[in-house]
């Protein structure tokens, strides 16, 4: 079983700041991730001045916003250089062919198309071309426009990871879409995966019990910071707890138990399991009546279940009372078959 990748998504909470970037992907290895993944916005190849803000960040004109927190081509590479030394991987989402033509300078393993971008054709065509592995969002998409973009993808015969995703943030249980990874992986024949914006850790669990290959995961340090992102992400020890569930449940899955073969409790079955005993003493010759008998710890003699079988029985020796009865005690008591 491969191991889920876990990505945390960092993407602007960096508010612009190199150094919270190079401590953000010391953070997220930390957590436990598998990769980090930040946002590549070039502010005049992808929008307009005065293009609208998403209702839950109106704080900073958008253009103004990416361009306050984009980084070199230089910083862009000495982030990527941070992130292997740190060993972990570095992904960015581009939001602009000029952004891939950026990444692929900046060396770049994988691709996510991030849900905005599904529908641009041109876009998945540039990030196609380089041949990488593809991860797809699908958070505002229509069926018709994911499959357009998986088929526009795989002309190229990229490995492509198709991820549920809701764009609403945060995201309610209710519109997570665990149903769908089913839908995904039946309609394309592909390893889906789970883009999160619930508050919690719990989807990404379920999301794995479901088959998830792939997690990803907004981290912050605060959920106080500012900027479009921090208060959607897990804090540290959110996103660790999380990263821990997701390994413990990939553990459960991959050892499933034998229920038709109880012999590793035996142990147990001896000590918590209960057995024919008498409560009072019962004569050599006596037939033996269900007020004689009672179940009690251990689990060492005759089974319980057998109760019936003993009543109506004859002792064939004197038998104390508060005594485990075995079979040879008992004259006419036939046990089943194994």
């Amino acid at each position: 079983m491969t191991p889920v990748l876990i990505i945390a998504e960092i993407g602007s909470v960096h508010d612009g700041s190199f150094g919270n970037a190079l401590k953000l992907i010391e953070l997220a290895k930390e957590c436990g991730a598998d990769a980090v993944k930040f946002q590549t916005h070039i502010a005049d190849a992808e929008t307009l001045k005065d293009a609208p803000s998403p209702s839950y960040f109106t704080a900073e004109p958008r253009h103004d916003y990416f361009r306050r927190t984009a980084f070199s081509e230089t910083q862009w590479k000495e982030l990527k250089k941070h992130a292997d030394k740190t060993g972990i991987e570095f992904l960015s989402s581009p939001f602009s062919i000029e952004a891939v033509e950026l990444l692929e300078r900046v060396g770049m393993k994988r691709y996510k198309i991030p849900s905005g971008e599904t529908t641009n054709l041109p876009l998945l065509e540039a990030v196609a071309r380089t041949g990488k592995p593809v991860l797809l969002s699908s958070g505002m998409n229509s069926w018709e426009e994911l499959d357009r973009a998986v088929e526009t993808i795989r002309k190229h015969h990229n490995d492509i990871t198709v991820l549920q995703c809701t764009s609403e943030y945060p995201c309610p249980y209710e519109q997570v879409g665990i149903n769908v990874l089913a839908e995904m992986r039946e309609r394309y024949q592909l390893p889906v995966g789970l883009s999160d914006h619930t508050l919690t850790t719990f989807a990404p669990l379920v999301a794995v019990a479901h088959g998830a290959a792939v997690i990803e995961k907004h981290l912050t340090f605060s959920r106080s910071m500012y900027g479009s992102d921090a208060a959607h992400s897990l804090e540290p020890v959110e996103f660790t707890h999380m990263t821990e569930g997701i390994r413990a449940t990939e553990t459960m899955l991959a050892h499933p138990v034998d229920k038709s073969d109880a012999n590793r409790f035996r142990d147990m079955k001896d000590t918590f399991e209960k057995s024919i005993v008498s409560v009072a003493a019962i004569a050599k010759g006596t037939t033996i009546t269900e007020h004689m008998l009672a179940l009690k710890k251990p689990g060492t003699g005759l089974p319980s279940r057998l109760l019936p079988l003993v009543i109506g029985c004859t002792a064939m020796r004197d038998i104390p009372a508060h005594t485990l009865l075995q079979a040879k005690d008992l004259k006419g008591f036939a046990p089943p078959k194994p």
